[in-house]
């Protein structure tokens, strides 16, 4: 007897310790995710600061970030004919598709992305331009009921996860009028196959009007696929016609609806609410002008009120170009509204002077500060200028609120709310902080909307979980996420729901794997755990002067020891990631007899790659820490993807770059960093070799 209980007792203690090990795995994947969602809102201000300072390249016509950030009135999207002028060669062994679709060519298509065939770009640009027909005459919420069939089905995020939603319409059946389907936004970024998912799901749209419905997530936006890939995929795969249909798409996600009601009892948003939702507004709103809801309204730069100027309470942001001379006024203004004019009168480059529950905050913000609650008005912007151009930075700890903002910034704070927000267990709403975009809403802010509305349930994606699902605020809202293996092999179940006509949500999971189904529990999470800490090592790494200056304080004597409290609160006070510092300690820095923490220790197993001499320590550092920024940036100047960029584009994107994040780096030293890496002396650089010198490499791989 006493055996058996000391087994128990063991295995208990076991599980009890595999569980922590998954958890704080979970939370370094989500962190580091949420990091970077952050980084892509700091980016997308540079973004449209590119468009008011970068010269078109190769050529007299608009370059891609134009095409893209700036749209101007495309022959493509006008003509209806103009797909019919590219051929389809012979030899084109792919499927063929005419109009109106039938089961037979969504059947070819599905067929033929599953054996790795790619669409050709004639097909491709009929089939999202009769999607764009058809979406026009959709509403901005569109309602369905369960009389019409036994069981609805909602699925969440799948994020280019093609074997996700293979395996959906093999266990769930194809959709069809028998099988209703909401996919609920987020088709594409991250997963390599994102142009073959948001094929299929727009083929069965037309194939199903009625019957297969697709809301916007937060992902159909043009500025955030080129950060997270899809950008990258259509024009890998269509080299051509890569821009055009990247045009179409564009438009298509910009008119994708915003919400789905079942029997007047279910709302099918992708993020969630705020204490400021109103679906009546956002029922009347004209979506297709929020072409990004990272792009806020022009109003924002062009027209400040005068009555309440921009005010600096806190100095200049250190190492930042405000304290730089800055140009006159009115220059500063000629030169903004050359950049901004052919924008749509639906976006901007900046933070909006009006931001509250569906401000674009950033994890910097001091944690002394305590929340603000969504509905309240924020102090005065601090403006931060490049050359001149003043732009109200998304990690402002304040923004600059209009007693009545217009009817466009409205539209564009609605949008960001239902997009970007998250629940949280306590009552309240306050500026999602941890993310960057849209709110924290509480159960009272869940509870208000649906009894106003006469609704019982609010279905919502956006959030990656373990099991696929999750059930919180009492049984009012459920999270569903439906890319499996999203962070790692093996890191968490796809689930989608059912609900017929009783509205009793029926959930089932799956996980596509090929590896994980042969291995053991502790196999799973040591793999993912591993893969995690590998990750956060990296972003320890990429911010290692900080770090360092942030121990000195506490390391009076340089004796390289701080003790573990302060160990962990430095890590928090520089990286904003809010993980259980003091539990991952084991893993990332050593102890001494003492119990302090060499705090040096943190980068031993981590270094750079074998970059250029004549870069300095510094510059290595802050091209670690961008790379991924830069890599983005630099597959938008190389137009024909040769991998090749003159040196004068190098140059100049990289002093615009570093001029915008405020890093002190002289001419000088991006000259020679320009010369040292055109190996050849041809006046180009080969960018992908760049990439690798510069990535951060584990100690242990280079050893093998």
């Amino acid at each position: 007897m006493k055996a058996a209980i000391l087994i128990q007792g063991w295995f208990r203690r076991y599980m009890a310790r595999l569980e922590m090990r998954r958890r704080y795995t979970w939370s370094i994947f989500q962190s580091i995710e949420y990091a970077g969602e952050q980084d892509q809102l700091q980016l997308s201000s540079f973004f449209s600061f590119m468009l008011d300072n970068f010269t078109h390249l190769n050529g007299s016509g608009p370059d891609l970030i134009s095409q893209l950030l700036d749209p101007v009135v495309d022959p493509w999207l006008g003509r209806e004919t103009r797909y019919e002028l590219i051929p389809v060669a012979e030899s084109y062994s792919g499927p063929r598709i005419s109009f109106p679709l039938s089961v037979s060519h969504t059947n070819s298509l599905v067929n033929a992305f599953k054996e790795h065939q790619t669409l050709h770009a004639r097909y491709a640009l009929q089939l999202l331009w009769e999607t764009k027909k058809l979406l026009k005459q959709m509403p901005n919420i569109v309602h369905m009921s369960t009389s019409y069939a036994k069981e609805i089905t909602i699925c969440g995020d799948l994020h280019g996860h093609l074997d996700d939603l293979l395996l959906i319409f093999y266990k769930n059946g194809l959709p069809s009028a028998e099988t209703p389907y909401v996919f609920n936004g987020d088709f594409v970024d991250r997963g390599k196959q994102s142009t073959e998912v948001v094929l299929i799901l727009f083929a069965y749209l037309l194939l199903y009007p009625t019957h297969m419905h697709l809301n916007r997530g937060n992902h159909e936006d043009h500025i955030m696929n080129l950060r997270y890939g899809f950008t990258k995929e259509v024009m890998q795969k269509y080299k051509t016609h890569g821009r055009e249909i990247l045009q179409l798409f564009q438009d298509v996600f910009s008119l994708l609806p915003i919400a789905t009601v079942i029997d007047s009892k279910v709302l099918i948003v992708h993020g969630g609410i705020s204490d400021q939702t109103d679906l009546d507004f956002l029922n009347s709103i004209e979506r297709q002008k929020v072409k990004s809801a990272l792009r806020l309204p022009r109003r924002s730069l062009e027209e400040p009120d005068v009555s309440r100027p921009y005010k600096q309470t806190h100095g200049p942001r250190p190492g930042s170009s405000h304290s730089r001379r800055q140009r006159p006024l009115a220059q500063t203004k000629r030169k903004r509204h050359r950049g901004l004019s052919r924008q749509d009168s639906g976006s901007s480059s900046s933070s909006s002077p009006s931001s509250s529950s569906s401000s674009l905050c950033s994890s910097r913000t001091p944690p002394c500060l305590p929340p603000r609650p969504c509905a309240s008005p924020p102090p005065p912007i601090v403006p931060f200028s490049v050359d001149g151009l003043q732009v109200p930075f998304l990690d402002s700890l304040a923004s600059l609120p209009p007693p009545s903002p217009p009817r466009v910034e409205r539209e564009w704070k609605q949008m960001v709310d239902v997009l970007w927000s998250d629940p949280k267990p306590q009552d309240g709403c306050t500026p999602n902080t941890f993310r960057g975009g849209g709110c924290y809403y509480g159960p009272d802010v869940t509870q208000r909307l649906l009894r106003h509305h006469g609704y019982q349930l609010l279905i919502r994606s956006h959030e990656c979980k373990q099991e696929g699902y999750e059930i919180c605020h009492g049984g009012n809202v459920i999270t569903i996420f439906s890319a499996s293996n999203y962070y790692e092999e093996g890191s968490n179940r796809g689930a989608y729901v059912k609900l017929g006509q009783d509205l009793l949500p029926r959930f089932y999971q799956y996980q596509v794997s090929r590896t994980t189904r042969k291995l053991t529990l502790t196999q799973r999470v040591r793999a993912a755990e591993g893969s995690a800490l590998r990750a956060l090592q990296e972003k320890l790494f990429s911010h290692r002067s900080e770090l360092l200056t942030g121990f000195l304080p506490f390391d009076h004597n340089n004796t390289g020891f701080v003790s573990v409290g302060e160990w962990a609160q430095v890590l928090e006070t520089v990286l904003r990631l809010d993980l259980p510092w003091r539990t991952l300690r084991p893993h990332l820095a050593r102890l001494a007899p003492d119990g302090s923490v060499e705090y040096l220790s943190c980068f031993d197993c981590m270094g750079p790659g074998l970059h250029p001499p004549q870069v300095t320590p510094n510059l290595a550092e802050t091209l670690v820490r961008y790379r991924t920024d830069l890599e983005l940036i630099f597959n938008i100047i190389d137009k024909d993807h040769s991998g090749l960029i003159s040196l004068d584009e190098f140059r100049h994107t990289w002093r615009l770059f570093s001029g915008h994040l405020g890093v002190a780096l002289d001419d000088g030293a991006i000259d020679a960093l320009a010369r040292s890496i055109d190996f050849n002396k041809d006046g180009s650089i080969d960018f992908t070799e760049f990439l690798e010198a510069f990535r951060v490499v584990h100690k242990l791989d280079k050893d093998h």
